[in-house]
């Protein structure tokens, strides 16, 4: 299944998910147990494959953080409290690889296809919430073309930052990767805070998101307690 073969669908199920970070190109895996997201899977298999993963503006309780700034303006949504405002930027992706466990929980890889804006949020009948998806500002995210990117300098900061933290880090791995499989690798998978991962999400391509997050790593980041959130996290 090729990106750019892919034609992101206007409607969208969504996983509203706190410092969970989505990117063209990359493949973020989640286990799915909570009942109206094993129903948002079972239908996206059963149609388009598509859902989209948006960070809520001020999270819950159950999944941690501080309310942050956003880098676009919230989206008014729902006025049901226990339907958190989000951010009006977000990445839809195509469900990939899945297995069905006897307990009926899902384990699947969702590869990002293209970010999309907000237009409105839709009635959900079906217990997950729905949106209306405007992909216009990111089509080049569909576009399939080689980027050059200095990684020895992101490397640098990243030793940098290995040191500052007192992490010892392998890098031989990382090394062997492309560029901007590196790039999209350490922006999901560090504990930035939400505003900052919308921040590299919102990046209008490539070497801006690169070029951020080598700041990010120079100025070292607080920890969010955010557990395994990006295997096991647990949807607004």
């Amino acid at each position: 299944m090729k990106t750019a073969d892919l034609a992101c669908p206007e409607i969208l199920p969504i996983f509203p998910l706190t410092g969970v970070l989505l990117l063209p190109g990359s493949l973020l895996p989640l286990h799915i147990f909570e009942q109206r997201y094993k129903s948002l899977v079972s239908d996206a298999l059963a149609g388009d494959r598509f859902l989209g993963m948006v960070q809520p503006l001020r999270p819950r309780a159950d999944n941690r953080m501080d309310a942050a700034t956003a880098a676009e303006p919230a989206v008014p949504l729902d006025p049901d409290v226990s339907r958190p405002e989000l951010y009006s930027v977000g990445c839809a992706g195509a469900i990939e690889p899945v297995e069905l466990l006897p307990d009926g929980r899902y384990l699947i890889f969702v590869r990002g296809v293209c970010r999309f804006r907000i237009r409105r949020e839709l009635p959900h009948p079906a217990g997950y919430r729905r949106v209306e998806a405007d992909y216009s500002d990111f089509l080049p995210d569909l576009e399939t073309s080689e980027h050059t990117l200095d990684t020895r300098r992101l490397f640098d900061a990243l030793r940098a930052f290995g040191e500052s933290q007192r992490l010892e880090l392998d890098l031989t791995r990382l090394a062997e990767m492309p560029a901007v499989a590196v790039l999209n690798s350490l922006a999901m998978a560090l504990p930035f805070a939400p505003a900052e991962k919308q921040a590299l999400l919102e990046a209008i391509d490539t070497s801006e998101r690169h070029e951020m997050l080598i700041s990010l790593l120079s100025m070292g980041l607080e920890p969010w307690a955010a557990g395994d959130a990006a295997v096991s996290a647990k949807p607004n």
